[in-house]
């Protein structure tokens, strides 16, 4: 069973940082993307960034030029590095990736539980 572990969430004033982590762990043949997510209250879930095998990574417009993505496919882990935070970034963040578990086999969703994160003075 493959599972999505998500860490570095908390409290943070405007302006501030975080590093949230998310480590996969199971049976993991390939990651085609990682990625995150987030859900304010009463919001609907949105992509916040994602990245490919490849390298190719894709952001939301609000978080462009403050958030960074990365991964380390060695490690089946994918990191965001925010900066400049706002308010509006209050949130709960999930881990998201596209996991083939074995050859022959399509890719499947998985999902971590969540960090949340708050920003606020």
């Amino acid at each position: 069973q493959v599972q999505l572990v998500e860490s570095g969430g908390g409290l943070v004033q405007p302006g501030g940082s975080l590093r949230l982590s998310c480590a996969a762990s199971g049976r993991i043949l390939s990651i085609l993307v990682m990625g995150w997510y987030r859900q304010a209250p009463g919001k609907q879930r949105e992509l916040v960034a994602a990245i490919t095998s490849g390298g190719i990574t894709n952001y939301a417009d609000s978080v462009k030029g403050r958030f960074t993505i990365s991964r380390d496919n060695a490690k089946n882990t994918v990191s965001l590095q925010m900066n400049s935070l706002e308010p509006e970034d209050t949130a709960f963040y999930y881990c998201n990736a596209a996991i083939k578990e074995r050859v022959g086999a399509g890719a499947m969703d998985y999902w971590g539980k969540g960090t949340l994160v708050t920003v606020s003075s």
